[in-house]
């Protein structure tokens, strides 16, 4: 699992059927220290997250599975939304 910022959203006319029911959220993996770590990826929302909030992904063959299908044409999934942070 990685750690995200959910930074914005995409409005998509057409999906792969399977997708339909999910949003695509785009995110800014972080690191640790929440600094950016990388350029924004985007992932498929299983869990209800919003801009602005810090989240948990997965990528690759993992990001299907907490999808309700066996195969989607999915690279990153979030799966998590984090409530606290402790340093």
């Amino acid at each position: 699992m990685f750690l995200g910022k959910v930074i914005g959203n995409i409005w998509a006319t057409r999906k792969y059927e399977s997708l339909k029911s999910f949003k695509l959220m785009i995110v800014q993996p972080l690191n640790s220290e929440l600094k950016n770590t990388d350029d924004p990826i985007v992932a498929v929302d299983t869990v209800g997250s919003g801009p602005g909030e810090i989240v948990y992904y997965v990528t690759a063959s993992e990001a299907v599975i907490p999808l309700p299908v066996d195969s989607a044409p999915v690279d990153a999934s979030i799966v998590g939304i984090v409530d606290t942070i402790n340093t």
